[in-house]
């Protein structure tokens, strides 16, 4: 990906892609622990910072270099995944990287300091990243796990970088809302890969959207229209010896206590921006339609959704994706308002203000997934932590709380939604348990619990 943002109808650049062209209920203050906080070892100014990765796929791997690129004086030390040859091709591909960091002046290779004793494989490999004395971690294992390794890494008094999304299910968001709170008193900077809030155009227009360049929103229309992710593989391609576990794992994206269904782990991204129009504010209830079309043996997940969001004052935001081959693509964005409307990737350009007011940003580009971690890099070095933790959350419940309406055929409020008693993560993970597939929901008989 250039620096200089290319505006068009297509999704956000992936972090495999980035790789290859750059070189290689309610909850409150319960839960808070009543132990003393662990020190955060590396704080503001001089200091080399060690770096765990946690999760070493085409995400996480990508989300490490930019990491090694945002400051000169970090290294990384120590990974994870739970198959060993994802993280040998990870660590592979870092170590073979060249690219020159704009901040130490020297091959990103030279910053990868991983010894093998330091290579942790399996189910509990994450801890042992934790335990090797590392500064900051980038979680970017599934999001089933996204709620266990946040805490962890919390209680371990680390800084964070967590991919989206940060849970699969409701029980999973109240974990997280009891970990950023303890994030926020030990004062550690939790950066989520939410990506397009760290994109200099979309800042800029919706600063003017919240200023009242658009009057008040009425309605929010987002899209996210793209192919298939990640589809699943035929079952002849099992090997016999072979776990349901470790198929499920290898096939994450096609089954919903790891993903969170294709409106959680990819339309989210839309989701955050129509939750960062309303600034932050949640809906107050949901219907949606959704299903599957497209066969997709073994797995559980639908492959279109469109989520009718009711906030206050009647404003509604509409929420449409699919992931279908040969279709109309499109990622973008229409905040309608009482004086104009704000078009974000609609016509293939810069965004854009049209009404009382015409505007369009002609600012600078900027490389969003570079962006977050230059910005949480410094922010660690200054002292003032950034932390996404609120909004982050609270934009995953609204995908999930779609879900939820999609898959049961009800109206589902929030306060239904965020006290679900729906628990997805299977207890006690190991690699010969019986773990069959949940069946796809069905509108109208799967029901809300």
């Amino acid at each position: 990906m250039s620096e200089k943002t290319n505006y068009s109808h297509s999704q956000p650049t992936s972090r495999r892609q980035f790789l290859k062209t750059s070189g290689t209920v309610v909850v409150g203050g319960a839960l808070a622990s009543q132990l003393s906080f662990p020190a955060i070892t590396s704080a503001a100014g001089n200091g080399t910072l060690r770096l765990g990765l946690i999760g070493c796929g085409g995400r996480g791997t990508g989300a490490a270099e930019q990491a090694l690129h945002a400051d000169g004086d970090v290294i990384l030390t120590a990974m994870a995944d739970v198959f060993e040859n994802r993280l040998q091709t990870s660590l592979g591909a870092l170590k073979g990287n060249k690219t020159v960091s704009p901040k130490s002046n020297q091959p990103l290779s030279d910053q990868v300091k991983v010894d093998p004793d330091h290579c942790f494989i399996g189910l509990d490999a994450y801890r042992k990243v934790l335990d090797s004395d590392v500064d900051v971690v980038i979680l970017a294992t599934p999001p089933g796990f996204r709620p266990l390794h946040l805490k962890a890494s919390v209680d371990a008094g680390k800084h964070i970088f967590c991919e989206k999304p940060m849970a699969t299910d409701a029980p999973g968001v109240r974990s997280v809302l009891a970990t950023v709170d303890e994030s926020k008193k030990k004062d550690i900077a939790l950066v989520a890969g939410f990506c397009w809030r760290y994109d200099y155009a979309r800042r800029a227009i919706f600063e003017r959207i919240h200023d009242g360049d658009v009057g008040d929103i009425r309605a929010i229309y987002a899209t996210y229209y793209t192919g298939p992710v990640r589809p699943m593989p035929s079952l002849s391609e099992r090997k016999p010896d072979m776990t349901e576990l470790e198929w499920q794992l290898l096939n994450w994206y096609n089954f919903v206590w790891l993903c969170g269904d294709s409106l959680v782990e990819q339309a989210v991204h839309s989701v955050d921006k129509m939750a960062w129009a309303m600034k932050d504010v949640p809906p107050l209830k949901a219907v949606a339609v959704g299903g599957r079309q497209i066969p997709n043996p073994g797995g559980n997940i639908y492959d279109h959704f469109e989520v009718n969001y009711e906030y206050a004052n009647g404003v509604r935001g509409f929420m449409g994706s699919r992931q279908q081959a040969n279709c109309y693509n499109q990622n973008a964005d229409y905040i309608i308002g009482t004086k104009g409307t704000g078009l974000i990737g609609v016509r293939g350009g810069a965004p854009e203000i049209v009404g009382e007011q015409n505007w369009k940003y002609d600012g600078p580009g900027n490389n969003m997934y570079q962006t977050e971690h230059d910005e949480f890099f410094a922010s660690i070095r200054n002292g003032k932590h950034i932390n996404d933790g609120v909004r982050m959350i609270h934009s995953t419940m609204m995908a999930i709380m779609g879900r939820m309406a999609a898959y049961t055929g009800e109206e589902i409020s929030w306060d239904q939604a965020l006290n679900s008693q729906e628990n997805l993560m299977p207890a006690d993970l190991s690699w010969d348990m019986k773990l069959e597939a949940a069946p796809m929901a069905m509108p109208g008989v799967t029901r809300f619990i």
